[in-house]
């Protein structure tokens, strides 16, 4: 079982969606439903937007139907869903429609659904926190570390990557240089080859998404020195909120079927104001059973609360943000900028807030 950023996963077959999927849209039809077809990458918390509207037919209540997701179990494949027609709308990382859009097909960021990285996290293995790695700097220092740090990412190039070498690059060693400068970056693949290699000492940190960070330490075995609910320490390195996860859709569907994409965003802000109203354990048995039931309840309950805290309730993204961002997605994810006003439509979310918030 994967529990990453994308935690709570529960991705469904290829098959069993398509012929679910064609039951549900002959449903729709009957009902005058116009069907719209949605990916993320695993069906986790982070991705709630989703589940709520769906699992409270708020999807229904403006005139679309959702067959089932896709869910093909990882971000790249997300893009690959969307930029291939397979999928109308994502909900993923926000340098993936800039991927899109660099590789020559426009996309569009619709709405941002939190403003900090939930997997920025680093973890450090609990001997090396007791003999003095107690922050990111001391990363860099040998005689604490006993070696040249190794430090873990799910893989080379992916979004824990990005993040984790901005936060070195970030951060100055005692020379002055950037602690990134005195690591070395390895792969270490999903949760239990990550959180295995930390305990086994393979790895000297990795980055974490909050229910490694909350393994490792329940554990005993590793400590946090960089946690992004810090504000300050957030702040420091990010200058302020990123729109990290957005919903994100082709140019030429939102020229084409304008009332679709209105309609998509209705439903995920109706969502999102849902679950800002929502009791905790409310969400969590509105959404357990059809897409956690493999996790305890509490586990469940703990990562509703972690997402709470950064969730971006208002869905826009500010120019600003976004430049913040941009710092973060170049070079390490795209080659060159891509202006806020190619990448970036907001009008959908004006008008969703403008019929929806009281």
């Amino acid at each position: 079982m994967r529990l990453t950023r994308r935690g709570f996963l529960r991705t469904t077959g290829a098959a069993g969606i398509a012929l679910a999927a064609g039951r549900a849209a002959d449903r729709a039809h009957a009902q005058g439903l116009r069907p719209i077809t949605l990916t993320h990458s695993v069906s986790t918390f982070v991705y709630g937007q989703h589940l709520v509207a769906k699992e409270k037919k708020f999807f229904e209540a403006e005139g679309v139907s959702v067959p089932g997701f896709i869910v093909p179990g990882g971000g790249a494949k997300v893009v690959q869903a969307l930029a291939a027609g397979q999928a109308m709308f994502a909900l993923g990382d926000s340098n993936h429609p800039l991927k899109i859009t660099e590789k020559g097909r426009d996309a569009l960021m619709i709405f941002a659904t939190d403003t900090r990285c939930s997997y920025a996290n680093i973890v450090v293995r609990k001997d090396l926190y007791d003999k003095g790695v107690t922050s990111v700097e001391a990363l860099a220092d040998p005689r604490l570390v006993g070696r040249r740090a190794v430090v873990a990412a799910t893989a080379i190039g992916s979004g824990t990557y990005v993040y984790g070498v901005y936060v070195l690059k970030q951060t100055k060693a005692s020379d002055g240089k950037p602690v990134n400068d005195h690591v070395d970056w390895v792969g270490g693949g999903a949760s239990t080859t990550m959180l295995g290699g930390l305990k086994a000492g393979k790895f000297d940190a990795i980055m974490a998404v909050p229910e490694w960070q909350f393994a490792a330490e329940s554990e005993g075995f590793g400590r946090a020195i960089y946690d992004v609910l810090d504000a300050r320490a957030w702040n420091r390195v990010f200058g302020g909120p990123i729109p990290v996860t957005v919903g994100y859709v082709l140019k030429e569907t939102v020229e084409k079927s304008p009332d679709l994409v209105q309609a998509y965003v209705n439903a995920t802000y109706r969502a999102q104001q849902w679950i800002r109203r929502a009791k905790d354990e409310e969400i969590v048995d509105l959404l357990r059973a059809p897409y956690m039931d493999t996790f305890k309840p509490e586990d469940v309950l703990k990562s509703v609360r972690y997402y709470k805290t950064i969730f971006d309730w208002d869905f826009v993204i500010d120019e600003r943000d976004y430049e913040n961002g941009m710092k973060v997605w170049l070079p390490l994810a795209v080659e060159k900028p891509i202006p806020y006003a190619r990448a970036v439509d907001m009008s959908f979310v004006r008008r969703a807030q403008a019929k929806y918030t009281s």
